[in-house]
């Protein structure tokens, strides 16, 4: 498996938009829809947004999984928690209730 990317630059709150959609598994097409760009500004979005966190494309590469991998890693799993997905990084805190370490 490889590394996980650092984000090279800050991303611009267009870019964290489309990148929450692909978290959640839209199609271009659906986040143009959306946010009332065209294709071809999302599609160019997501490439700039690839290339702030070092991502390359290739033939063995699927960028958008990586990016989505990438983006969660650094701004938390919020397409989890609306699409209702259990905390898989339940720990006890000082009171012994169970908390989600997600975002932390």
């Amino acid at each position: 498996m490889a590394d996980v990317p650092i984000l090279m630059r800050a991303l611009t709150p267009f870019e964290h938009l489309v990148l929450q959609g692909v978290c959640e598994g839209k199609s271009n097409a659906s986040i143009a829809q959306e946010t009332g760009h065209s294709e071809k500004v999302v599609e160019n979005t997501v490439s700039r947004s690839a290339r702030a966190f070092a991502i390359t494309a290739g033939p063995d590469i699927n960028l958008r999984v990586l990016l989505a991998l990438a983006y969660r890693t650094h701004f938390g799993d919020a397409a989890f928690d609306a699409l209702g997905v259990e905390c898989q990084y339940l720990e006890h805190d000082e009171h012994g209730r169970r908390v989600c370490t997600r975002h932390t």
